[in-house]
């Protein structure tokens, strides 16, 4: 049986459409997932929403709906969005779930079987929008009074029964975690945050809530509901079987990386796995914070007017072509810019000028000099020889930078698109239409070379781009079970006959006033 592969987004907050930053996280994880699966692991891809918490609440009665109304409607979006940028997951979980409240309270349950659990009195500074608790000494001065959250959101004052979690006591557990596993929390700046953060002390945390009754019930406290973040981070159990501790989630369970925005580091990389200890539950391998997407710089902001959807680009520009822009532009881990003229840059660079244009000259010649077949190899000389040594070096640093711990997704696009410019370049030194007249046998090679390459690197690409992947290899007639990793030892065959060729990457339109 294939080694198994575990990989989660972070569980999104539906109070609002789904934007641009939502979709950069699902396109890294879909593509994460992807090669995984093509290096022939068995994977599941987890992603979904999390609905309960005050601020639901609080958005749907502004907007004259019940809570699961409004859940129901906000769950569809996200759902809406998968589908139409070709996530390929495995499961999306609502934790409106039966299922899902079923799977926090046994976790609850382990928990205070470890005697972590007591009911007090908070009293303390709450950001409704965060669903977070803030001390003190965190929180930032703002316009006039005022203070805010750390995030710069608005804080309330809260006092109220509830019970609280023993933090505290997982302070050294923690610090002792994060400096036998350094690749636990990633990226490194990230690591340091955190380390930062837990050095300076933990208090026992808050994890349920009397004020509203929107959410998993507190085991035998039918009065109070859970903390949304305790239910929140459960799902990532849940969706492969948790309390079923046989099955999924044997085999899957911990999670090789829950890939998260680094806003809510802390919630998985202090919280979770305290949580975790304290129910004697093995602990994920990693936490990686990716950077903030901006737009041309700026952070998104409903009241800047410079929320983007991504569903609107996408059907502007192409779903690859977005995909391909937010990991190629993007220096993965850390913020990034994105802007309607970077993807069309981008696009008509890396795709449709260096991918499409080879192809469809290549393929092209072939379909007019060769009778629509794969020429004979012929006698491959030096310039062959180094082409597909560059395409074997080039995967093995590819699959170093995608399963290295960090998460070099940028970087191993870069390689791919040196690769392809290489091959231009030798399609281009070794001009077989000049050769068709002087030494067809050479030609056909330098034919043959070119389709090779092309075949590998669509192989090499399909984890980030799959539609446009699988269009350019069945112009190559490439059979379904050939379009993995495993399938880049092998050859095209000579003699197999090609489909006419069509152009994959149309040219992009810059948008309208830019420039």
């Amino acid at each position: 049986m294939n080694d198994p592969f575990y990989i989660t987004t972070a569980i999104s907050y539906p109070n609002g459409r789904p934007h641009i930053g939502h979709a950069y996280e699902a396109i890294a994880a879909d593509a994460i997932a992807r090669f995984h699966r093509l290096s022939g692991k068995d994977v599941r891809l987890i992603t979904g929403t999390d609905e309960h918490g005050l601020k639901m609440v609080q958005t749907a009665r502004e907007a004259g709906k019940q809570t699961i109304e409004l859940a129901d409607e906000m769950s569809s979006y996200f759902r809406e969005m998968c589908d139409s940028l070709n996530i390929k997951h495995d499961g999306f979980r609502r934790t409106s779930e039966p299922a899902h409240h079923e799977a926090s309270k046994a976790l609850w349950k382990a928990m205070e079987a470890n005697g972590d659990l007591y009911l007090d009195r908070y009293e303390g500074w709450y950001s409704v929008r965060d669903e977070a608790f803030y001390a003190e000494d965190e929180l930032i001065e703002g316009e006039g009074d005022e203070k805010h959250s750390p995030q710069g959101t608005p804080i309330e004052w809260t006092a109220e029964e509830t019970w609280f979690f023993k933090l505290s006591n997982y302070q050294n557990k923690l610090l002792t975690l994060y400096k036998e596993h350094p690749e636990f929390i990633q990226p490194e700046s990230r690591r340091n945050e955190v380390m930062r953060f837990v050095e300076g002390g933990l208090k026992d945390l808050s994890v349920s809530r009397t004020s509203f009754d929107w959410g998993v019930k507190v085991p035998g406290s039918p009065d109070h509901v859970m903390y949304v973040w305790v239910d929140a981070l459960t799902t990532y159990m849940t969706g492969i079987g948790y309390p079923d501790t046989d099955g999924d989630y044997a085999r899957f369970w911990p999670a090789d990386i829950h890939l998260i925005g680094k806003d809510i580091v802390r919630f998985h990389a202090v919280y979770w796995p305290a949580f975790l200890m304290s129910a004697n539950l093995p602990l994920p391998k990693q936490i990686f914070g990716h950077g903030f997407l901006l737009n041309r710089g700026e952070k998104m902001s409903k009241s800047v007017g410079n929320v983007v959807d991504p569903l609107t680009l996408s059907d502007v520009y192409g779903v690859d072509q977005l995909r391909y822009t937010l990991l190629a532009d993007v220096p993965f881990g850390k913020d990034g810019s994105y802007s309607a003229e970077a993807i069309v840059t981008k696009s008509n660079a890396d795709l449709a000028n260096n991918f499409g244009n080879l192809a469809q000259r290549s393929l092209s010649m072939i379909a007019k000099n060769c009778e629509g077949k794969v020429p004979d190899a012929g006698t491959a000389t030096v310039a062959e020889e180094q082409l597909l040594a560059d395409l074997n070096t080039c995967f093995e640093e590819v699959q170093a930078d995608v399963t290295g711990g960090l998460l070099k997704l940028d970087s191993a696009l870069d390689k791919i698109r040196e690769r392809l410019s290489a091959t231009n370049q030798y399609f281009a030194d070794q001009a077989p239409w000049a050769l068709r007249k002087t030494d067809p046998a050479r030609a056909d090679t330098v034919l043959y070379y070119t389709a090779e390459s092309i075949r590998q690197l669509a192989i090499m690409l399909r984890w980030v781009i799959p539609d446009s992947c699988d269009k350019m290899l069945d112009q190559l007639s490439q059979p379904q079970d050939a379009r993995d990793f495993a399938s880049l030892s092998k050859t095209i065959k000579a003699g197999l006959e090609l489909p006419q060729p069509k152009g994959l990457f149309p040219r992009l339109e810059m948008p309208e006033g830019s420039g």
